[in-house]
């Protein structure tokens, strides 16, 4: 997928049938020139022309409607073109595109290919209606013009529009900063919001590389439980709907559409759409899955409403990362009445650790480093929540579930919450930590339901265990009722990360988990 050098930029100039061509060829000779290439498939044709007239009849995607429908210039189409060369992308995906488009970047002016037909086909040709006259225009071919004028006109309101609305945000952004407003009103949520963008970016880039998405196919208690709901229950996806929500590589659409799912929409905001796209026609999936690439909070999707939607959300300690929040607006914005989300029950839980060896290499560590005093340390080492996998052997209390979510009911409130718990200690020993883990359940209509968790106990997950470390340790006895409180809740300045506040006994600490 990798660009190769242009052949000559000079060659760009529009030859749009005006006799250039013809001239050109004649000074070289008479030489012919390379065929144009098609943009979906490797059938290649004399010129432009016939690749625009193959491109619509046999792979449903108009060149000329999508100029006009974008109001592209010269360099727009060019990016347009080395974009389809470059990506791949399905014809029902960029037909499913509004504004900003995606092949924006300056990176599309350099050609995919080398001598490009294409790129050598002027973009007023493009946006002309072929119906002309030998002896100049007709008056439907005046009449389509003026549509086309009309429809840019239309299209640079809009635009300017919106700049007019952002740079509003901007001076609001602005005086809030400056007057250093109550970080709880609603203006300054929003200001917020809008600064921490970028880190929302960087955190769709990380799903853009296929490490992550290796180590999350490769977990076998997640792949394969969801394989084995969709496969095991078949009656739930035939002939329906379905929509997965950050979709990412597409095995769940694969497997929903190998159970009978009529349509699948997968969405993501990640550069890993673009593979996902290639994987799903080396399957030959393309006639029923459509990818579409961006958060679901923003992309129009091609249908109004689906039957199901599925996705695998869940991040550490269940709600890092705040992917549930994309799935509960995806629900009720296009889940049919009586449809359902998957999966639809969820726990989290919390046990007692008693580990004193790890206790001390985390926390006594630093009362002696080469004989340095860095037992400042501990103030900054403790509030961070540490996600590894626990020994079995250290649980030293009974689980209980603090948090049940049903997704099929749930609302972005829900997912800040505090609970009062109960830990039933089974030896006599010091508690110095507190973990919490998670469970998932297919239930709703199942004929054959389908459990997993991220527990201690079980298989290790990609997800591991979430621990939070006491500064002290707490001294227990078997049969004790360890009592305490945890609230969770979105931070603010990055709302995918967790603050967490736990009390237990007489201590209370808040952790992060970022």
């Amino acid at each position: 997928m990798g660009s190769r050098a242009a052949g000559g930029g000079e060659g760009w100039g529009g030859q749009g049938g005006d006799g250039r061509e013809e001239e050109e060829e004649e000074e070289e000779g008479g030489a012919e020139g390379p065929p144009a290439q098609c943009l979906f498939c490797a059938r290649a044709f004399g010129g432009a022309e016939e690749v625009f007239a193959h491109c619509s009849a046999q792979h449903g995607f108009d060149v000329r409607e999508a100029a006009r429908q974008h109001a592209l210039d010269f360099y727009g189409y060019v990016k347009l073109i080395n974009f389809i060369r470059r990506k791949k992308p399905t014809a029902e995906y960029l037909k499913s595109l509004s504004s900003p488009v995606p092949w924006d970047g300056e990176e599309y002016l350099k050609p995919e290919l080398e001598d490009d037909l294409l790129l050598q086909f002027d973009i007023e040709d493009v946006c002309e209606p072929a119906n002309m006259c030998s002896n100049g225009l007709n008056d439907t071919t005046v009449l389509e013009q003026l549509k086309c004028a009309e429809h840019r006109a239309r299209l640079a309101e809009a635009a300017l529009a919106r700049a007019q609305e952002d740079l509003q945000k901007m001076k609001q952004f602005a005086q809030d900063f400056v007057m250093n407003v109550d970080v709880g009103s609603s203006s300054s949520s929003n200001a917020i919001a809008d600064l921490h963008e970028d880190e929302d970016d960087v955190y769709f880039s990380s799903y853009g590389h296929y490490g992550i998405h290796e180590e999350m196919l490769k977990d076998k208690v997640r792949t394969e439980s969801y394989r084995d709901f969709i496969y095991q229950n078949p009656h739930i996806f035939k002939d329906k709907v379905v929509l997965d929500v950050g979709c990412g590589t597409g095995i769940l659409s694969m497997f929903a559409a190998k159970a009978g799912a009529k349509k699948v929409i997968g969405v993501d905001q990640s550069e890993i759409i673009y593979q996902a796209m290639d994987i799903i026609r080396l399957n030959k999936l393309e006639n029923i899955i459509t990818l579409v690439k961006g958060r679901i909070e923003e992309v129009d999707l091609p249908l109004e409403k689906v039957d199901v939607i599925i996705s695998e959300w869940m991040g550490y300690f269940l709600l890092f990362e705040s992917m549930l929040d994309s799935v509960i607006y995806a629900k009720d914005k296009y889940l049919a009445e009586g449809g359902s989300v998957y999966p639809d029950i969820c726990t989290i839980s919390l046990v007692a650790v008693g580990d004193m060896n790890k206790h001390a290499d985390k926390l006594l560590f630093w009362e002696d480093v080469y004989g340095f005093d860095m037992s400042c340390m501990k103030k900054a080492v403790i509030p961070e929540a540490v996600v590894e996998v626990l020994d079995p052997y250290t649980l030293i209390s009974t689980a209980t579930v603090i948090k049940r979510i049903n997704c099929n009911t749930a609302s972005a409130s829900d997912l800040e919450f505090s609970s009062e718990f109960t830990l039933t200690i089974t030896m006599s020993t010091k508690c110095t930590a507190v973990a919490g883990y998670f469970d998932i359940f297919f239930e709703k209509d199942c004929h054959n339901k389908v459990l997993f968790s991220t527990g201690p106990w079980c298989t290790k997950t990609h997800w591991k265990q979430t621990v939070f470390l006491l500064e002290k340790p707490i001294p227990v006895e078997a049969g004790e009722a360890l009592r305490g409180k945890i609230t969770v809740r979105k931070n603010r300045k990055d709302p995918r990360s967790l603050f967490i506040t736990l009390s237990v006994k007489d201590t209370k600490q808040t952790y992060s988990l970022q």
